[in-house]
């Protein structure tokens, strides 16, 4: 039952991962893009740690965690330089 509840997740993952590509790509503003990035990335952590699920090992959690923790800074860092113009003041 489990196996089957993380493969339907890995396809679902999946697309949310290719529609937020597309809006990486083709968004119509700056900020569309800022937020699809921002998505992508939650998105990944979601697949790293639905591939950690499914492989039995913790090391893929801790990669999630450097992912959210760079993402954050990164979104961070591009609404400053959005706003201000630059980053370090």
């Amino acid at each position: 039952m489990l196996n089957t509840a993380v493969e339907i997740a890995f396809v679902l993952i999946g697309a949310a991962l290719a529609l937020s590509l597309y809006r990486l790509l083709r968004g119509p503003d700056t900020t569309d893009r800022i937020v699809a990035l921002d998505t992508l990335g939650i998105n990944a952590i979601a697949l790293l740690v639905l591939f950690g699920i499914d492989q039995a090992s913790t090391a893929y959690f801790e990669a999630a965690l450097l992912v959210a923790l760079l993402g954050f800074v990164a979104t961070v860092a591009l609404c400053k330089f959005l706003l201000r113009g630059d980053i370090i003041e």
